[in-house]
């Protein structure tokens, strides 16, 4: 690697660390004052890919987290629109597919090429175990914003987890849960005795 080179890998790092600054912009229409960015997002709906693929026995869980993990990078350019704002203002995929190309153009072609094509594949099944781990952090999101008060958030874990937008049988089983189970009941039973 010359200067050059690691010139722009450090530029591009700086850009992701950008998704830091881009809030979750949907949140704001159910009135959640300071919503989670699309970093945050992003790291949950990875981890979320990553045991999606695996509960529907994909043969390649790690490739769906990376998909999942990258798939909002063209964010830091175009910023996250809502579903309000976007029925008027559709962002073309080709305008997407450019901001990732010249994203994935300031690293090395070998790595930079493989995360572009990752995320413009045309495999219908990782593309659905990928999307699925997207709406199921929506869904999770939307029910911790609503067992702090926000109800309005209650209509995301609805319309996300319909079975036209659920693709896995293990999404919709996941999101069913998600409805019934609180927020914070991962806590329950593990604090310190007191004595």
């Amino acid at each position: 690697m010359n200067d050059a080179e690691a010139t722009d890998i450090v530029k591009y790092f700086y850009e992701l660390g950008q998704l830091r600054f881009v809030k979750r912009a949907g949140w704001w229409v159910a009135k959640v004052r300071d919503p989670e960015n699309v970093a945050q997002h992003s790291f949950r709906a990875a981890a979320i890919a990553y045991v999606l693929a695996r509960l529907e026995n994909h043969p390649e869980p790690e490739k769906i987290a990376l998909k999942a993990l990258f798939h909002d990078v063209h964010e830091v350019r175009l910023m996250d629109r809502h579903k309000i704002s976007s029925n008027y203002l559709k962002t073309p995929r080709e305008v997407t597919e450019r901001v990732e190309r010249e994203q994935c153009s300031r690293i090395p072609a070998g790595i930079g090429g493989d995360i572009f094509r990752l995320l413009n594949e045309n495999d219908p099944v990782a593309n659905a175990i990928a999307k699925d781990a997207d709406y199921l952090d929506i869904i999770l999101a939307a029910r911790e914003y609503c067992d702090v008060g926000y109800k309005d958030a209650w209509d995301w874990i609805e319309r996300a987890s319909s079975d036209r937008v659920l693709k896995t049988k293990s999404a919709r089983t996941l999101a069913a849960k998600i409805k019934k189970t609180d927020s914070g009941s991962w806590w329950r039973g593990l604090k310190e005795k007191v004595r």
